[in-house]
């Protein structure tokens, strides 16, 4: 039964850099989807990134495009967000998700059906 945990939110300048974790417990990562996702509020939650198992193809969202980068260790059973290039409309919390359709798909979070609590990211000076 896969549990997620996310952590490495913290308080951060524009222009600055964070780095988030999403540790598995329960379940191995392999064969599942990992994805990032973010919710400020009075907002939708939207997709940030999104790594798949096999090949690890990642997909982004446009805004975060050069400044954001996923990566998993599955030996380790953790997925990474490194977060650069800061900027205010970056705050909100951050979740990482999992799925284990065939399909990688879209990095959209109706893709994904296990989630974990969420972490907080503020960017302001």
């Amino acid at each position: 039964q896969l549990q997620l945990v996310e952590s490495g939110g913290d308080l951060v300048q524009p222009g600055g850099s964070l780095r988030l974790t999403c540790t598995a417990s329960g379940s191995t990562l392999d064969g599942y989807a990992i994805g990032w996702f973010r919710q400020a509020p009075g907002k939708e939650r939207e997709g940030v990134s999104c790594i798949s198992f096999l090949n690890e193809q990642t997909r982004y969202a446009d805004f975060v495009k050069g400044r954001f980068t996923i990566s998993r260790d599955n030996a380790k059973n953790m997925v990474f967000l490194q977060m650069t290039s800061l900027k205010p409309e970056d705050t909100g919390t951050y979740y990482c998700a999992a799925h284990t359709r065939y399909v990688f798909g879209t990095c959209v979070p109706e893709r994904y059906d296990r989630w974990g609590q969420g972490t907080q990211v503020t960017v302001s000076s």
